[in-house]
């Protein structure tokens, strides 16, 4: 038997109360369980009677093996039964005297998740950034990103070297007339215009001919991470191996023809509606972030730590999985910065703490207004993901787990509390503001 009692907004007492029988049934199972670690005098181990360890050792010697029987599966149809989300570990917090035959009662206290006391959020009034309006030049540099994709490389023969040529080169530096350390290398590659190299460097190479061997004089930078080269003249003695060239496709119609589209016309205009839709679905989240934050802020609710911490270990699981992807252990850069794990958590508690809040209110809004999404909607949210995914969306949703579902279903959910927070809301732009 157990009582419930909520008695704080994030907190709840529950009183246990176990018969007589069954809990002289889980201190037997105990004494079972246990009897071989025990040495009694007189007796081989395993084989001295319950009473006489308890003579030796107190009553109480198979009371706490005896809880953690009877507790777990108590507990969890007690939290089944009254809706409970804990969010930490349960607390004993009293404990009845055992009694051989009598029922035994216990109290555990346990952090769930917070009432949440909704504020203003059908009204909200929010000021954001001015929706970015795509320019000519943007366009212009998109195109060039997948003009550069259908590049091909050429060997050069019948020219000198120029600017944007690609160089295989020998070289050997000096300062006044001796080698430095890190000055001579063969076969190297450089790109004639990409400041790779020393000032003055590339700039000399150019007109050189294949073969053509050259002097270069040019002087280190006075802030040069070789302190001992700081400021100080050099020669390099450079010989051209060879040279490349990138030759780029013709911006016309059988380039848009090789990007799926009939014409160059049809092709660019689709490009200028990627990078609309692109803006306007970047200016619609910050307008959806803007509103949750304003909610949020509206919003009255005490978190347990428990909940933050936790928060806390996914953001840093997170980015200890985005560093092991660019081959850096959380380990290295922690020695590299000089922080602790520890540090590091507290460092992120209040962004975890903001998502917490953030996915209470979420939550609360969505229970209060009754949103659930239709099938209809939940499918989009799946074809979103699956387009994410580079996936066919039927194949995407036979491989779905019950799991990815929910999420699925959540992320719908959260849809449509955005769009009720936006159907009321006064939006204007800070820009407009200014003037």
């Amino acid at each position: 038997m157990v009582n419930y009692e909520k008695i704080s907004s994030n907190k709840a007492k529950l009183v246990f109360t176990v018969s007589g029988e069954e809990f002289e049934a889980a201190m037997n199972k105990a004494y079972l369980q246990n009897r071989g670690k025990i040495n009694v005098p007189g007796f081989r181990k395993g084989k001295a009677p319950r009473n006489v360890i308890e003579n030796m050792y107190g009553k109480f010697v198979f009371v706490e093996d005896a809880m953690d029987i009877v507790f777990p599966e108590m507990y969890t149809a007690a939290i089944e039964e009254n809706g409970l989300k804990p969010v930490d570990r349960p607390e004993m917090t009293d404990m009845g005297e055992y009694v051989k035959g009598e029922d035994m009662t216990f109290t555990v206290e346990v952090f769930v998740r917070p009432d949440v006391t909704l504020g203003e959020y059908k009204a909200l009034s929010v000021e954001v950034e001015s929706k970015h309006v795509v320019t000519e030049e943007e366009i212009d540099e998109r195109i060039k990103q997948d003009q550069q994709k259908g590049a091909r490389t050429l060997d050069v023969t019948d020219r000198t070297v120029d600017y944007n040529d690609t160089v295989n080169l020998d070289y050997a530096g000096s300062v006044d007339g001796v080698a430095f350390a890190g000055g001579t290398a063969q076969g190297q590659t450089l790109k004639i215009g990409s400041g790779q190299f020393i000032p003055g460097f590339e700039e000399q190479m150019v007109g050189m001919a294949i073969g053509e061997e050259k002097d270069l004089e040019v002087t280190f930078p006075e802030q040069y991470h070789a302190e001992e080269l700081a400021g100080k003249a050099a020669v390099f003695h450079v010989k051209v191996n060879a040279i490349t060239a990138t030759e780029l496709p013709e911006l016309d119609d059988d380039f848009a023809q090789d990007n799926g589209f009939d014409t160059f016309a049809d092709y660019k205009a689709n490009v200028e509606k990627e990078l609309n839709e692109r803006a306007e679905t970047n200016y619609n989240v910050t307008v959806e972030n803007a509103l949750i934050e304003a909610a949020v802020a509206n919003a009255q609710m005490d978190i347990p730590e428990a909940m933050i911490q936790e928060q806390t270990g996914y953001i840093l699981r997170d980015m200890e999985m985005r560093m092991m992807y660019q081959g850096l252990r959380m380990e290295d850069y922690l020695k590299y910065t000089g922080q602790t794990r520890e540090a590091l958590a507290e460092q992120y508690h209040g962004e975890a703490e903001q998502r917490v809040k953030i996915e209470l209110t979420l939550e609360a809004i969505r229970k209060a207004e009754a949103l659930e999404p239709t099938e209809e909607e939940v499918e989009v949210q799946i074809a979103k993901q699956a387009e994410r995914m580079g996936q066919e969306v039927e194949a995407f949703k036979a491989g779905l787990t019950d799991e990815q579902k929910a999420y699925l279903s959540d992320t719908a959910a959260i849809q449509k509390v955005c769009d009720l927070l936006k159907a009321g809301a006064t939006v204007t732009d800070k820009a407009a503001d200014a003037e």
